[in-house]
């Protein structure tokens, strides 16, 4: 781009300049993540002098709502004797923290849609707060599995997360931007499982607490840092390069149902969300199960079985920002065709990889197997996501949730149908394999998914568009 195209491009018809070079609907067209440049990268991040407080304002709140979700499955082998719980109340109160987020997702697209990520992430990560610090009150294996519901909710967070990083970056770099994001806020998962044990430990050996008071304690840590995380949001977030959230002139008569309705009615927002239920659905019950699994079949002790565990879970630092960098590379080299093959790719590979981590008999063996395993399943999450933002320009929120909700949805189907606890015939390990076959088979949907303006796997577009309008029109 030569310099006079770079001055017309970050120029607003107002006169209004931005430091980012910008698209004619005044989204970046670059993406730089360690960038102090308001406002597209203070959806990123916040800069001032409070900026330790302010860092990262889209990605950092959902990091908060991962960190509250499982800091339970890190102290679970405390949890679990002290309140008498079976296999089976396990298994079920992991499948209820992703139930709480099906729905709270899918109502969170056409959220975003009316009201901006900025209120609809602040106004969950607020209303399930109480929830975290209410595990501190559970005595019963029905109140365990309620509160566990209800802090999956928070989860919904995710969709205003990939909303946000839509609104503010381009068609160009918003597959790296979504992957940057997403995949340091899925970096929470693994920090619970270091944090939630120390403290845990410091309550127990430095404070002397007992251990059924320590455990309970310890909620406190993730309940505070989900609201101060909240309040930041809402205090220094910006919704849209040009300032509030405003609908679309086009779709300003429209309900909350007409906007629902119009993603649902698109088959490609089904098809990724069948995708995504079985790479991010994946993610999500191994870390549920994984400290766990390593704790009872290894013999290992909770810290170290945590600090095996948050090795998955931080690896979403890296990988999932890498497969949105990828998926925006191959678009631009092959277009809708090299995003689906490289979705295709990396979920396959993860397959096998699941396969043959079920089937490794030695825990230094599993370890690798499972790093290993992190990298192409966490990639594929954000390969997922560098295609959600090409479906629908109408209703980009709904389809965002419709994808999220499938992740969650996803894993409420392997939580309940692998790792219920009521089948003693299978053992964990072989769950874990069967894991890996539902996630090649839901692979192939992908060939189904044909976009006119940009292809599919096997062919090309059968339309160009010729103007903005025309492109917007077949975004239905």
């Amino acid at each position: 781009m030569n310099s006079a195209t770079e001055q017309q491009a970050s120029k607003t018809t107002d006169q209004t300049t931005f430091p980012l070079q910008v698209d004619s609907e005044h989204k970046a067209t670059v993406f730089r993540p360690f960038s102090i440049s308001p406002p597209h990268m203070r959806a990123f991040h916040h800069y001032n002098i409070l900026g330790l407080l302010r860092l990262h304002l889209a990605w950092i709140s959902l990091f908060a709502c991962f960190f509250s979700t499982f800091s339970i499955p890190s102290l679970l082998p405390a949890i679990r004797q002290d309140l008498h719980l079976t296999a089976a109340d396990v298994g079920t109160a992991g499948a209820a923290s992703f139930c709480g987020s099906i729905f709270s997702r899918l109502a969170m697209g056409p959220a975003c849609d009316m009201f901006g990520p900025r209120a609809a992430s602040a106004a969950v990560s607020l209303l399930t707060a109480p929830a975290v610090l209410a595990v501190s009150f559970a005595s019963t294996a029905k109140s365990f599995i309620l509160v566990r519901f209800l802090i999956g909710i928070s989860l919904a967070n995710f969709v205003s997360c990939q909303f946000w990083m839509a609104s503010m970056f381009s068609g160009e770099v918003v597959g790296a931007a979504s992957g940057v994001a997403s995949g340091w806020a899925s970096a929470g998962s693994g920090l619970t499982q270091l944090v939630m044990p120390s403290v845990y430990y410091f309550l127990t050996h430095i404070v002397k607490f007992k251990h059924s008071f320590a455990w309970r304690a310890a909620f406190t840590v993730p309940a505070l840092l989900q609201i101060l995380t909240a309040l930041a949001v809402l205090a220094y977030g910006q919704d849209l390069p040009d300032g509030k959230y405003k609908r679309i002139p086009n779709n300003t008569n429209k309900n909350y149902f007409s906007i629902l309705f119009n993603g649902l009615k698109n088959y490609r927002g089904w098809v990724l969300g069948l995708t995504y239920g079985f790479c991010f659905g994946v993610e999500l019950t191994t870390d549920n199960i994984i400290a766990q699994y390593f704790y009872d079949r290894f013999g290992v002790g909770m810290e170290a079985a945590g600090a095996i565990a948050a090795s998955f879970g931080f690896a979403n630092i890296v990988t999932r920002p890498a497969g949105g960098v990828v998926s925006d590379a191959m678009g631009r080299r092959y277009g809708m065709r090299g995003r689906l093959w490289s979705l295709w790719a990396a979920q396959t590979v993860a397959a096998v990889l699941c396969v043959g981590l079920g089937r490794i008999e030695s825990l230094w063996g599993s370890v690798l197997v499972m790093c290993c395993f992190s990298v192409f399943v966490q990639a594929a999450s954000g390969l997922t996501f560098g295609v959600v933002p090409f479906v629908s320009k109408r209703s980009l929120g709904v389809i965002s949730g419709m994808t999220g909700s499938g992740g969650t949805l996803g894993a409420v189907v392997t939580q309940l149908l692998l790792f219920s606890g009521s089948n003693n015939n299978v053992s964990t390990q072989k769950s874990i394999s069967l894991m890996g076959i539902l996630m090649f088979l839901s692979t192939l949907p992908l060939t189904l998914l044909y976009f006119p303006h940009s292809g599919g796997m096997f062919c090309g577009p059968s339309h160009h568009p010729n103007s903005e309008q025309d492109y917007y029109n077949l975004l239905s």
